[in-house]
């Protein structure tokens, strides 16, 4: 996918809020190396604002601790680009973003280097999603190649297909 295709063009992101509506679930999303795009990518699905409870971009690592409390010795341990971050934002961004006390169904998370330079040791193209759902929590390991949109624009479409495989 390259930087300049839309992020739904195959019509994922319109299938998950379809998937959420008929079931009343809602998500929450948590992004750093994709800044926004795949909150937006959801939200350009007429429908969203019914199961989208929002987006935090928590673009510096401080905020991914004190927004989203991932651990701050895993973040002095291992930087914020890795599995566990990934996965804590996930669970994070769901209580974050809770209304009246209730927190979000689902979360989901990005977390990488988009390049061009390396980030906490990991090479460009290095990123992970986190997905919290169902009570489980899993990471997803990615491995890009492209320029920096490229990377973004990347993660954004296999965030999509990883969720929509976990509905």
């Amino acid at each position: 996918m390259n930087g300049d295709a839309h992020p739904d063009a195959d019509g994922t992101a319109t299938r998950i809020i379809e998937a959420l509506t008929a079931s009343h679930t809602t998500i929450a999303i948590a992004e750093s190396l994709t800044g926004g795009l795949l909150t937006s990518a959801l939200v350009d699905v007429p429908g969203a604002s019914a199961v989208l409870r929002g987006g935090v971009i928590a673009y510096d690592t401080a905020i991914k601790h004190a927004v989203l409390g991932v651990d701050a010795e895993v973040l002095a341990a291992h930087g914020a680009v890795h599995p566990d971050v990934a996965m804590q934002m996930a669970v994070g961004v769901r209580t974050a973003l809770a209304v009246d006390g209730v927190p979000a169904e689902i979360g989901i998370a990005t977390t990488g280097a988009a390049g061009p330079d390396p980030q906490d040791g990991q090479a460009p193209g290095t990123a992970f999603v986190g997905l919290a759902i169902r009570g489980e929590v899993r990471s997803f390991a990615l491995h890009l190649t492209g320029d920096r949109n490229a990377v973004r624009a990347g993660v954004v479409s296999r965030a999509l297909t990883i969720l929509q495989e976990h509905l």
